[in-house]
Parts: C-alpha cells; structure tokens; sequence
C-alpha cells in the first residue's frame, strides 16, 4: 500500500486550521468583538481553509488509487521481474536485534524465486554488553587491540568483513556468547549479498559508535549490502543505514519494495527505493545489467 503519511497529515493539519478558525469566527462574531470588515477576512480565511482541506482530501486519494496501481502491477509482474536476476547467489541475512519472523520470510521468498539461496543469518544482541565483549577480546593477544570504548567501530567494522568473507571468524567466533543471539547456517564460501534489517530500537553511546562501524563496513565491502525496514516499523532505520552508506529499500512488506531488495542485491545501481518516506531515489532501481550469457 503506498505510504500517505505525508498526506494524511498535511490532512490533519488543515482540518485542525479549520475547526479552530470557525469556532474563532463564531465566538468573537457571537460576541460583537469583530467589525464587519475583519468578520469577513476571518470568513474568506476559512473559506481559504476549506479549499486547502478538499485539495489536501484530492491529493491522498489519487496517491492512493496510484499507490494501489503499482502494487497491483508489481504483485502481477514480480515472478517475470525477479527470476533469474540471484541465480546461484549465496545471501546473508544480519539481525541488529532480535529476529523479526516476517521479515526474515520476506527475505528468504524473494531471495528464493530470483533463483539465489539465504545461506547465513546472524542476529546481534543489542545494546551491547561491553564489559563481557572486552573480556573476552582482551584474553587473546589476536584481539585484544579490538578491547575498549576506542575501539567499537573497528569492531564493528571487523565484524562486517568476518560476516562477508565466510571464515575465518577469529573475532566473531571469540564473541559469539556475549554478541549473538540467534543464528543459522554456515559459511562456507563468501557471501554474493547481504541483507541488515533493524528490529531493535535506535541506540546510543557505545553501541551506537559500534553499529556505525558495522554498516560501515558492509557498505564497503565489494559486494551489494542493502538495509531493509517495513512500512508499519514505528521507527525506521533507513535514515542510519542511508548515513552508513548501505543502499536501503523502505517498504519490504509491498511486492514493489521486494522486486527493489533483488534489483539491489543483483547489482542495480546504490541507493534508497520503495515506496515509503525513506525512498529518496525513487520506488525501483533501474534493472541490474544482465550476466554474461543470460
């Protein structure tokens, strides 16, 4: 569905204008506090008022009946738009946070019909446990450089690159216990994509500095690595994926924001699409180039 946010409160604020400058108009009017000549400044101020609310009311509604036009297109053309286009990729899911079902699922289907396969997913505990995570890094000579508020987004972003490459793991291994919550899959061989969906709630201080350093390093990593939310997330984390430099979909849960994830994934041009507040380049990327031979 397409996002009327704005819309609806551009909506509300109008009406609000409204209702408060009738009951003004009539209690002053009522009064005998207004000449006639302010009362009918104050009336063409609220038929200004009306005629802004029926255009505001005009707006969402051809939003909608457009919005709801792409998606339709989109869900009926998504099995030709996608196939082929992850043939044989191996995708890498990581969780800032517990694991969000839905879109883990969302992933997963879109991933599968575009013909690649989800082959790790990682769910990092946040906020950080840093006295635990220092410990266990500055027991081993290998890692201790890693120890210390200084040093979270080296960590973060040596963990990106340890997420990517598929092993080995001397660091992610070390703090497995103090940092991952839930995962699956091995990896064997070097991801060709990543996914980051934020479930948790923004952060702060150490944790935060951490997280900068994380997609950091995904978006440096030579590989596509898109940051995902979903239209109903109370708070999105596109605006810090966008700043960290990974290319971002908004609206996974929509047929078009899951053809922009694969689009992405195989190789379209960087940047953030869909059809939430997020998509500031547009609602998809232009198709990836072709692979040799297909």
């Amino acid at each position: 569905m397409f996002d009327l946010r704005y819309h609806v409160a551009s909506l509300a604020a109008v009406f609000v204008a409204l209702v408060l400058g009738i009951f003004v108009g009539v209690g002053l009017s009522g009064r005998g506090f207004v000449s006639d000549a302010e009362r009918e400044n104050l009336q063409s101020r609220i038929e200004e008022l009306r005629g802004e609310r029926d255009d505001a009311v005009a707006r969402a509604q051809a939003a909608g009946v457009r919005g709801d036009a792409l998606d339709t297109y989109a869900r009926t053309s998504y099995p030709d738009l996608v196939r082929g286009r992850l043939d044989g990729s191996a995708v890498g899911v990581v969780f800032v946070g517990s694991v969000d079902q839905g879109v883990a699922e969302t992933v997963r289907r879109a991933v599968d019909d575009a013909g690649g396969r989800v082959t790790t997913m990682r769910a990092l505990r946040v906020p950080l446990d840093a006295e635990a995570i220092d410990d266990t890094l500055g027991a081993d000579p290998e890692t201790r450089d890693l120890a210390g508020p200084d040093n979270r987004e080296q960590l973060g972003r040596e963990l990106a690159r340890e997420l990517v490459t598929g092993g080995p793991d001397r660091v992610l291994d070390r703090v497995a216990a103090d940092l991952v919550e839930e995962q699956s899959g091995v990896a064997t061989r070097a991801l060709d994509a990543v996914v980051v969906a934020r479930p948790a709630r923004p952060q702060g201080g150490e944790t935060q500095t951490f997280l900068s350093g994380l997609y950091g390093g995904l978006a440096a990593a030579r590989l596509p690595a898109v940051g995902v939310d979903q239209a109903d997330d109370k708070v999105s984390a596109v605006p810090a994926f966008r700043r960290s430099g990974l290319a971002t979909v908004s609206g996974l849960d929509d047929a078009t924001g899951q053809v922009a994830l694969v689009y992405l994934l195989a190789g379209s041009r960087s940047g953030s699409y869909g059809l939430g507040q997020g998509a500031v380049d547009g609602v998809l990327p232009a198709p990836p180039t072709p692979r040799p031979g297909e």
